[in-house]
């Protein structure tokens, strides 16, 4: 077994997408198998559609944590870009996966607000969202997590991650052998 989970967690326009991507583009070019489950498009994929009320988020944070510990058993690395705005989802997502490492987009909240890609923190402003993490409900950060990367673009963080995975493919030739 190789497969483990990358969740990438952290406040809306942190740069989870992007370090994900990143680290999906780098495995694959190396010829590693890695299967990315971005939260806004497994979200946009389902059916019916989740919503955002407490208990629309607890069970899609439960499907979510499945899905990725599913095709982890399968072999490949699954890295999840997801905020999983609280730890419960993500202590979840850690007891269902073959292995799991959490990854913290540790971005102040104002900055995240500045980049807004989505115009989610101005529609939260407008009273038009009223349930975005960081800007409603609270976001609880990781107590003690794995890796922590300051954006999208942290070069730290993506080596971190790609080391962790390289090793958990190493091991599992090993094994094969």
């Amino acid at each position: 077994m190789s497969g483990g989970v990358v969740w990438i967690t952290g406040l809306p326009a942190s740069g989870k997408s992007t370090l994900a991507a990143r680290v999906h583009r780098e495995l694959l070019g190396e010829g590693r198998a890695s299967c990315l489950l971005d939260g806004d498009e497994v979200r946009d994929a389902l059916v019916p559609r989740p919503g955002y009320a407490p208990r629309e988020r607890d069970d899609f944070y439960e499907t979510l944590a499945r899905l990725a510990a599913l095709i982890a058993r399968q072999g490949p690395l699954v890295i999840v870009a997801a905020t999983a705005h609280r730890r419960a989802y993500r202590e979840r997502a850690r007891a269902l996966a073959p292995r799991l490492v959490e990854v913290y987009m540790d971005v102040p909240p104002g900055v995240c607000r500045e980049r807004d890609p989505k115009g989610l923190y101005r529609a939260a402003g407008a009273g038009e969202i009223d349930a975005l993490p960081g800007a409603g409900p609270d976001y609880e950060a990781p107590r003690s997590p794995e890796i922590v990367a300051r954006g999208g673009e942290d070069e730290a963080a993506l080596g971190a991650i790609l080391e962790r995975a390289r090793s958990w493919s190493a091991a599992a030739e090993a094994r094969s052998w």
